[in-house]
């Protein structure tokens, strides 16, 4: 399944907003690593929902997925401009889009799938005539489906555990979701060092609890020696086994940038 990145909407809520990529942000190449670019389209989602006063007294958004195309990586000291703006919606969910765009020529797009939950029993609700009211110019009535499409691991996969630290969880005593994707950019520079993340999709099934026991499964898909095969790093991030996250990374050669 592809994701479709629609376009900047030309009426409705728009919320931009910018940073620069500091020390902590990139890898030893410099390039902004996958965890930071999550943290960057967690805080900004973030950033837009307060700023519009969006009311939380029903429910809590949870992600469940987030696919993203990697046009360039954005730099240490890039100055980055994020947009994002809601791209559609279903039921009791919605499709937040962000666009990142770099002075330096950073370029991303990202699509990220946000479920509403119901606070007390867990469980999806409506989405209310808040949301509505303030995110449904710019969805200008497109509708998104809300399935995960990541299988579970096969038997020939390549396993290791994966230890959690305190820094892991956030405020809900869960990992939290821009962490878990250290475990899988861990897992793609083992075992396609060199390679840059061109296309990815981010799957959440469930969360990570303290004192779970996490098995991280990886498969390597195409043939390296083939110049026109597409190699792609899928991982699973298991809990028993239950999937609580998986993740498939299209990868093409790192090419240098000049800064």
């Amino acid at each position: 399944m592809v994701a479709e990145f629609v376009g900047v909407p030309t009426q409705g809520r728009v919320f931009r907003t910018t940073r620069r990529v500091h020390l902590g942000d990139v890898d030893a190449t410099g390039n902004l690593r996958l965890e930071a670019l999550a943290r960057y389209l967690q805080d900004v989602a973030t950033d837009d929902a307060d700023d519009a006063q969006l009311s939380e007294r029903r429910g809590v958004w949870v992600l469940r997925s987030t696919d993203l195309a990697v046009a360039t990586l954005p730099r240490y000291h890039e100055s980055v401009e994020l947009a994002t703006f809601c791209s559609g919606t279903g039921p009791r969910w919605a499709e937040r889009r962000t666009n990142l765009v770099g002075a330096q020529g950073a370029n991303i797009e990202a699509a990220s799938l946000w479920v509403f939950v119901d606070r007390e029993r867990g469980r999806p609700i409506t989405l209310d005539d808040d949301f509505h009211h303030l995110y449904g110019e710019s969805a200008a009535g497109r509708r998104v489906r809300g399935r995960l499409v990541h299988g579970s691991p096969p038997s020939t996969t390549t396993r290791r555990p994966w230890s959690l630290r305190t820094s892991d969880f956030d405020v809900l005593d869960h990992v939290n979701n821009a962490r878990s994707l250290e475990a899988i950019e861990d897992e793609l520079v083992e075992r396609l060092p060199g390679r840059s993340p061109l296309r990815a999709r981010i799957e959440y099934r469930g969360s990570i609890e303290r004192g779970d026991s996490v098995m991280l499964h990886s498969a390597v898909i195409g043939d390296d020696d083939d110049e026109e095969s597409k190699l792609e790093l899928a991982a699973w991030l298991c809990v028993g086994d239950e999937v609580r996250v998986s993740g498939s990374v299209t990868v093409g050669d790192a090419a240098a940038r000049v800064d």
